[in-house]
């Protein structure tokens, strides 16, 4: 089991989304409650911080180039995530 805020995974490693993720108004250039990626999509994770206050990873994953994509590890239910061969 891994520590609290201690990465489960890392740096260029595979995320798929495993639900459709919508639009929480984060996105002003796409519809408000809009689908952003439907389930099944795979990204890339491209940086690992720890949210400090909260002690927690937070995972942005790269879908395509134009989209990035933010998830707490506790809220990870959104991806499922795969290690990178």
């Amino acid at each position: 089991m891994t520590q609290r805020g201690f990465p489960k995974y890392w740096r260029g490693e595979r995320a798929k989304t495993a639900v459709d993720l919508v639009n929480d108004h984060s996105f002003p250039d796409t519809e408000p409650e809009g689908v952003l990626l439907a389930a099944g999509v795979s990204g890339e994770i491209i940086n690992v911080a720890i949210n400090t206050e909260a002690n927690v990873p937070i995972y942005v994953v790269e879908f395509g180039k134009q989209l990035l994509i933010g998830c707490l590890r506790k809220k990870s239910q959104c991806f499922e995530w795969r290690r990178s061969p």
